[in-house]
């Protein structure tokens, strides 16, 4: 494997990382909270749909991504309605949603585009297009002249959507506001010890009701960045699972955004892996390609199994808080 080949295999373990660590970083805020969100898929669906299928009506990708939001903050909220205000249960809620999104998205698609429960390709400026950075080079062939340096400035750091820069810069700051900022300290409190949280005069709703409104913003990202960044529109089930490969990524992290950012590129890579090389020979066996492409779940099982015992989520996780009188 030479070097151009190995950057090759981190751009896309960069571009396929990327709705992960988004949708990972949205799980940890609601989980830091006290809210576990198993509908980290079904908000990335609908937020997908609704920003492939704004942006290819208005023609404007900007549009669309608000439109993606806005679909994922509504499921956000209601689940926060079931969970927080209603203290249902939030297992229940979380894959009521995914049920919900997986449905409306074909149904909704089809009434309005008739095309199978797809959206038309997006084109021009209702996708978002590669960005190359001042100095890097864009065609393959002028990139392998370049030297090691060159190199990886041109094919790793750049030529990039303007998505996959916003996820990475979003990891440091969701450090920072969790870990240096007073809404961080009260959001980790809630998640932990919601009475002693009330009884300094802090709502517990309204600080889970920002975690839940968060998670529905990067949620949000993710499922634009999927329709308008990664692909070029919206086809059914498009997440693939990708909301709960990054729970268990959030569980591998132990709740903490640095270690989000190192599992989902984990994730990522073996996702690259198994898209690049499909017939990988060992000991005169070729390993199948159904295999290679399950990496990603096949570790997701792993991690589950191997290391939800050894990982302590937030002790106040998955309770609805019953305020004293």
């Amino acid at each position: 494997m030479d070097f151009m080949t190995i950057l090759q295999l981190l751009d896309s373990t960069v571009r396929l990382a990327t709705p992960l660590l988004l949708a990972c970083l949205a799980g940890l805020f609601s989980e830091r909270a006290g809210i576990f969100d198993i509908g980290l898929e079904g908000k990335m669906l609908a937020a997908a749909f609704f920003s492939a299928a704004v942006a290819f009506t208005s023609g404007n990708v900007w549009i669309g991504l608000g439109a993606g939001v806005l679909a994922s903050v509504t499921l956000a909220a209601l689940h926060g309605l079931a969970s927080i205000t209603f203290r249902g249960n939030q297992l229940i809620s979380g894959v009521a949603i995914n049920f919900l999104a997986a449905g409306m998205t074909v149904v909704i698609a089809q009434t309005w585009f008739s095309q199978g429960g797809r959206t038309p390709p997006l084109q021009g400026a209702a996708r978002f297009n590669e960005i190359v950075l001042p100095g890097a080079m864009s065609r393959i062939r002028d990139i392998q002249e370049l030297g090691p340096m060159g190199q990886i400035y041109s094919e790793l750091i750049s030529g990039h959507s303007i998505l996959v820069y916003i996820s990475f810069l979003i990891v440091p700051l969701s450090w920072w506001v969790l870990f240096r900022t007073r809404f961080g300290l009260r959001l980790r409190a809630v998640g932990e010890n919601p009475a002693a949280v009330d009884t300094a005069g802090i709502s517990v709703v309204a600080m889970r009701y920002a975690a839940v409104v968060i998670c529905g913003v990067l949620c949000g990202l993710a499922g634009a960045y999927l329709a308008t960044g990664l692909s070029a529109g919206f086809v059914k089930d498009m997440s693939a699972g990708r909301g709960f490969i990054a729970l268990a990524a959030l569980i591998f992290a132990k709740w903490r955004p640095w270690y989000a950012l190192y599992a989902c590129l984990l994730f990522g890579m073996l996702d690259a892996v198994g898209n690049r090389f499909q017939n990988i020979e060992i000991f005169a066996f070729t390993v199948p390609v159904q295999f290679m492409q399950a990496l990603p779940y096949i570790l997701t099982v792993v991690i589950l199994a191997g290391f939800v015992g050894r990982a302590i989520p937030p002790r106040a996780g998955g309770e609805p808080y019953v305020k004293e009188r």
